[in-house]
Formats: structure tokens, sequence, C-alpha cells
């Protein structure tokens, strides 16, 4: 059963796996490239963002959730609580990734699922969703759950594939 959980020291060895696994790709959604050799730190970082106590400059307060099953993380979400100007231009609400080793197999489906229904406690009506034009994968994914295409951008020479969910 495949569950989100705030992030804990309990994992810190299947995070240290995911983190290897990554290798040079890029760390995304941007809490996996924290520094995390002091992991209680780290998580101390992310729990400042998510309460709202430490949210660095140009960021929005967000929530980080491990997806995980029997104790193995699975894939990781950032859901902003609000969009800030920048944001809603190229970013949105939600930014996942699934671990490499479980890649293939609908778990980014289920990883937005579960980040969804996370954005609509937080009372988030409609959900911005975007990724890269040239990733077919987090494309599908978000039209599999319901993502309405809304706009195309070019961020910085990259197109970037703007879609929206309603969750009322």
């Amino acid at each position: 059963m495949y569950q989100l959980i705030l992030p804990t020291a309990k994992l810190k060895a299947s995070y240290d796996a995911y983190i290897a696994e990554l290798g040079s790709e890029e760390r995304y959604p941007f809490p996996l490239d924290f520094e995390h050799r002091d992991f209680e730190a780290m998580l101390d970082r992310i729990e400042g963002i998510r309460n709202g106590t430490r949210v660095p400059d140009g960021f929005v307060q967000s929530s980080t959730f491990w997806m995980v099953a029997d104790d193995e993380i699975i894939g990781c979400t950032n859901i902003r609580h609000r969009l800030n100007a920048q944001i809603e231009y190229c970013g949105g609400h939600i930014g996942l990734s699934v671990r490499p080793s479980f890649r293939r197999q609908g778990l980014g489906i289920k990883l937005l699922q579960l980040s969804l229904e996370q954005a609509r406690e937080l009372g988030i009506q409609t959900a911005h969703i975007h990724c890269h034009k040239h990733n077919v994968a987090s494309r599908a994914m978000i039209e599999a759950c319901g993502g309405v295409f809304h706009s195309e951008i070019n961020d910085n020479g990259s197109l970037v594939s703007r879609y929206l969910i309603e969750l009322t």
C-alpha cells in the first residue's frame, strides 16, 4: 500500500539510496537537492518550509512528502500551498519525482493522485501542474489524473506545458 508521509529520520538509508540512484540526474523537486549529509538539519529545513517559519526568499510555503511502501521511499512530492507570480508562470503547485528503480510502473500516477488529495486538503481548488513539453511520461501522468492543457510557455529556451486540474 502506497502512502504519503512527512520526511522522517527513520528512512535515512532509503533516502540515501534514492539520492544515489539519481546519480547525475536533476534532483527534483527541490528538497531532493538539499544538502543531506546532516540529515536532521535537512529534515528541520523541510519542516521550516512546511510550517512557514523558514521559507527562503522567492519561495512559498510548501509541504514535502515521501511516497513509501514497506519503509522504502518510492517517490517525492513537493506541494506549494499557494502560488506567487513566478511559480504560477512556471512551476505550479506540485513538483514530484519517482525513484529511478520504481519508474515505468505507473507509480507517477499514484504519486500525483496522492499529491492532489493533499492539495485538496490544503484548500487548493484548481491545481496548476507544469512539466517540460518533451517529458512525455509526465504529460501522460498529468492527463491521466485529469489534467487539462492550459498553455505552453518558453522558459529560458525550454518549452513548458501547463495544465490545470480542478479539485473541487
